[in-house]
């Protein structure tokens, strides 16, 4: 292969991509969202400045999605919080656990999706919407929702998953030291919402070394939501470089 073809290729291993090269449309995308409750000390640790937190929120999220194009089926689950910067209000994507190496890489690479390996799932048990988390064989989250108790609006739908969303992009150099590291933004676009319900909910979160979700420990359930989409998510792009001197906005 001569120099000029390997960059046209859009990740390694060269031969056998870990990822393609699409921007995926997600069909009948299915939500569990839980809000709830935190503490601001543990919120405040985690989330990086400029980000900005009002009240001590956290969206507990597991995603099912039978339908994506480039990668087939994935399950994911995590946690946002919600943050303002600059005057806008979004939410900062602090974990992300999920199933799938392709949906994994190209999350973490082409974009800044804090994605890890773990095993979430979703599915209707006697009358519950449950949503669960393994890390290897422990429980780390188990989340319910009364199955259709209530319908939302389509309003209600899209404000769950509508905002902007911010995530660290951190990259390092062969000598360790940071060679990137910028707060980036992103957001879902062409949402069509096919179905919205609401009911009671409870989440329980576990402790484990290498999967911390309990650091941002449940207090009080704030809401919760079941939602059926389509949706796509628009490109990565930087808004503050944290390795520029004065630590400027990028524009």
């Amino acid at each position: 292969m001569q120099q000029h073809d390997v960059p046209r290729h859009i990740a390694t291993p060269l031969a056998n991509p870990a990822y393609p090269p699409v921007v995926p449309r997600f069909t009948n995308r299915e939500y569990l969202n839980i809000v709830y409750r935190t503490d601001h000390e543990a919120l405040r640790a985690v989330v990086p400045e400029p980000l900005e937190i009002d009240e001590p929120l956290v969206r507990f999220e597991v995603m099912r999605m039978g339908d994506v194009s480039g990668y087939g089926p994935d399950t994911e689950a995590g946690q946002a919080i919600p943050v303002r910067h600059e005057g806008e209000r979004g939410e900062y994507l602090h974990a992300m656990y999920l199933d799938n190496l392709a949906a994994i890489t190209s999350g973490r690479e082409a974009g800044a999706y804090p994605k890890t390996a773990g095993s979430p799932a979703l599915y209707v048990d006697h009358g519950a919407l449950v949503g669960v988390l393994d890390v290897g064989t422990l429980r780390v989250a188990s989340a319910t929702m009364g199955y259709k108790h209530h319908e939302l609006s389509v309003d209600e739908a899209v404000a769950q998953i509508g905002v902007p969303t911010y995530m660290l992009k951190l990259v390092p150099g062969f000598d360790g030291a940071p060679q990137v590291a910028q707060l980036v933004r992103t957001e879902i676009t062409d949402i069509t919402v096919k179905g919205a319900w609401t009911g009671p909910a409870r989440l329980q979160l576990f402790e484990h070394a290498l999967a911390p979700l309990a650091d941002l420990p449940v207090r009080e359930i704030v809401s919760a939501g079941h939602l059926l989409t389509d949706l796509t998510l628009a490109p990565v792009k930087p808004v503050h470089d944290y390795l520029a001197e004065s630590s400027r906005p990028v524009r």
